[in-house]
């Protein structure tokens, strides 16, 4: 009985055994049987599904070199400061008498700003003139006496003397009369006033300030590496960020002699026309210095650079193929960089999917031909597999009778 048993469990182990072998052999053989299903073509010699040929290179973008108009510029910032700008004081103390403004105001040239209580000083005037009265009478008297030989010529010459100085102190009370009226040096616009009527200021005082805003300076800072470079009447743009979208036109008419040695900069100055007035003083300005009249210039974008240290390269398109090119650039303006050397108008360069290339690895430039007909399998397998992808996408009938044993169509 246990014999028997112990034969059953033998005859099944071995069936399962077989069973189990049959179905691996099948799993494994199920590819190749698949690829040489009837109605698919064999792969040519040397060319498997991700073998050379299949597919076109590495897929990048890439644009021309052209030319453009570029004037060589600087850029820095710096500070708008009125043309002319002043704080009235006054140089007499005394109390206020009368205001001749309004905050905000533009007033005329000659225009009386402020006036003090003049009283004290009125007075002084006549006192001088009283005196100077006085002194005169005395000298004609002196010489008429001199005359007649009653004084000597030292008492006229003391009654002259006397005369002059009666004459001085006249001015002097004239002059601390004037002093009492401000009017304004330049026609500008007032500020804000500090004192009242009836305040009591001292001399030296501030009372207000007034601006001059018809024209502006803008001073700014360039490093002196650029001394050469920058000279008085170049032209210039500036723009605010307080004012986007406007620019304003500017020529340099002044630059400091001296070099700021804190900074290793140069200080130049330039006149900006305010004729809309929205510039105002100590505002923060960009500024760009043309230092040459504009010429043709080599323009790629700025992304087709690939920098390594301090050098700068690019891939040029040629037959088909990634060339490493070093290029020199110059000026960078709204994404462009200027190329010195190293490329030509027309020459067909590589502005995106770098990264993946190097010198000689063939290329096919997005939205046209695969630019390298004979690809490696390097090419091929560097895009995913992309060669078998596109035989199976080009035969979907001979696809389809591979997987169901079916005759395909035609």
């Amino acid at each position: 009985m246990n014999k028997s048993i112990l034969g059953g469990i033998a005859a099944v182990a071995l069936i399962v055994a077989a069973g189990a072998g049959f179905w691996f052999g099948q799993q494994r053989a199920t590819p190749a049987g698949a690829a040489a299903a009837p109605g698919t073509a064999a792969p040519a010699p040397g060319k498997s599904a991700g073998g050379p040929g299949a597919a076109g290179g590495a897929a990048v973008e890439a644009v021309k070199v052209t030319t453009a108009q570029l004037s060589k510029t600087i850029t820095a910032v710096g500070s708008l400061r009125s043309d002319e700008s002043i704080t009235v004081r006054p140089e007499v103390a005394g109390r206020v008498a009368f205001i001749g403004f309004q905050e905000g105001q533009r007033v005329p040239k000659g225009a009386t700003l402020l006036r003090l209580d003049p009283a004290i000083n009125q007075a002084e005037v006549q006192q001088a003139q009283a005196n100077l009265t006085l002194a005169k009478a005395k000298y004609e008297r002196a010489v008429e006496l001199q005359g007649k030989g009653f004084v000597s010529g030292q008492a006229r010459d003391e009654a002259e003397n006397n005369l002059k100085v009666g004459e001085a102190a006249l001015a002097l009370a004239n002059a601390r009369l004037a002093k009492t009226e401000i009017k304004a040096p330049f026609t500008g616009v007032i500020g804000l006033r500090s004192v009242s009527v009836g305040d009591y200021v001292k001399e030296g005082a501030d009372v207000v300030n007034l601006e001059s805003i018809d024209a502006l300076k803008v001073d700014f800072r360039v490093p002196e590496i650029y001394l050469q470079q920058v000279s008085v009447g170049q032209t210039l743009q500036v723009t605010l960020d307080a004012l986007p979208g406007k620019t304003y036109e500017g020529k340099v008419f002044a630059i400091n002699p001296l070099v700021d040695a804190a900074g290793r900069a140069i200080v130049i100055r330039a006149q900006v026309r305010n004729t809309d007035t929205a510039l105002r003083p100590g505002m923060f300005a960009r500024v760009r210095l043309f230092t040459r009249t504009p010429q043709e210039a080599l323009v790629l974008p700025e992304q087709a650079l690939v920098p390594q240290g301090e050098d700068q390269y690019v891939f040029r398109v040629v037959d088909g193929k990634a060339v490493r090119v070093k290029v020199g650039v110059g000026q960078r303006r709204d994404g462009m960089v200027e190329i010195v050397d190293g490329v030509v108008a027309g020459d067909l360069v590589v502005s995106a999917g770098q990264l993946k290339l190097r010198d000689g690895t063939p290329v096919s430039v997005a939205g046209g031909k695969p630019a390298a007909p004979g690809a490696t399998a390097k090419s091929g397998a560097a895009n995913g597999g992309a060669p078998a992808k596109a035989e199976a996408a080009a035969a979907p009938g001979k696809a389809d009778a591979a997987a169901t044993g079916a005759a395909p169509r035609s």
